[in-house]
């Protein structure tokens, strides 16, 4: 039987979400990948048990996570189930809607038909009476906004979501997101959005500087880029590994000059004392409005080497120099 570490909270670091009284773990564990039907069930659980054990509180799932659709919620209520069900009161756990779930016209977007019952089917997938966050995953652009917020507020107050949280929404559109949540009485919790050294559209966007503004929480996915800041691609590009399979992130990334951009990042981090993929978590963390970055992992070692990059998380202003001059070009 699973018993967690006693000392699990003497190491994470846990930060403010916003304006809120949730404190997320600076690193959190997402379910997007390695946890579905398709994968080996006890790595899955052993990858929870790790992360837990280091004192990351939070797991962020949707209804499509997989594959297939739908399994690695059903994967993680069943490890919830034999290990976590007595620690539920110490857990932050999060699941969206938005994406293709389902045939038919309601199987996506942000209606508040396809939203409720996302959150409905999410719940008996995972066995939970609750989840602590439910957040739209993405902007539809034909529902009125007001529809898909005020869904968001239906649940909360129907006692299915503690809070309520947004994904991948451009800083204007996130705005008016706010705006109504607020004035329906359910404030935004928290936005995830895709951001990492090689990918920083919402810089110029102004998205972190509204989060400031707003006093609303920031998550942060795909901080390694789908594995591309690693450092597993430094050398070229393993056997078996996801790019060998992936045509577009060997076209966007993994080209000569993306390569050479790689060591150049890898050569900062080795002077900070740490891997490349430590560095690359460390340096989302410096943004203030960002309370958690948001790992992946296929392994319970990965979990144990991401957590590490806690011991290292300032940044001189010549780093900070060096890692814009690679980025940018």
């Amino acid at each position: 039987m699973y018993k967690a570490n006693d000392q699990r909270y003497e190491e994470m670091k846990y930060n403010r979400c916003g304006r809120s009284g949730i404190k997320l773990p600076a690193i959190s564990l997402g379910l997007w990948q390695n946890f579905g039907s398709v994968n080996v069930y006890e790595n899955s659980r052993a990858m929870i048990h790790t992360a837990f054990d280091l004192g990351i509180t939070h797991f962020d799932l949707a209804n499509n996570y997989g594959p297939e659709p739908g399994s690695a919620e059903s994967n993680f209520g069943q490890i919830f189930a034999q290990d976590l069900k007595s620690y539920r009161d110490e857990l932050i756990i999060s699941s969206k809607a938005g994406y293709l779930m389902w045939d038919g016209p309601y199987g996506e977007w942000g209606s508040r038909k396809n939203l409720i019952a996302s959150c409905n089917q999410s719940l008996k997938r995972l066995g939970l009476d609750y989840v602590d966050i439910f957040y739209h995953h993405r902007p539809d652009p034909e529902t009125p906004l007001e529809e898909s917020m005020s869904a968001l507020d239906h649940i909360v107050r129907s006692g299915k979501a503690l809070y309520a949280g947004i994904s991948n929404y451009p800083a204007a559109r996130a705005k008016e997101a706010f705006r109504i949540l607020r004035e329906l009485g359910t404030p935004c919790l928290i936005h995830q959005l895709r951001y990492n050294m090689l990918a920083r559209d919402y810089e110029p966007d102004g998205l972190f500087d509204l989060l400031e503004q707003e006093n609303i929480g920031g998550i942060v996915f795909s901080p390694l880029a789908q594995g591309i800041l690693s450092g597993k691609y430094l050398n070229g590009i393993p056997a078996g590994s996801r790019a060998a399979f992936s045509s577009p992130l060997q076209e966007r990334y993994l080209n000569d000059a993306g390569l050479g951009k790689l060591r150049k990042l890898n050569k900062v981090a080795e002077a900070r004392g740490q891997s490349l993929a430590q560095m690359a978590i460390a340096w989302i963390l410096r943004q203030p409005s960002v309370a958690s970055a948001l790992i992946g992992a296929s392994r319970p070692e990965q979990i144990t080497e991401i957590v590490k990059c806690l011991n290292n998380t300032k940044f001189s202003a010549e780093e900070l120099q060096i890692i814009d001059q690679v980025t940018s070009c």
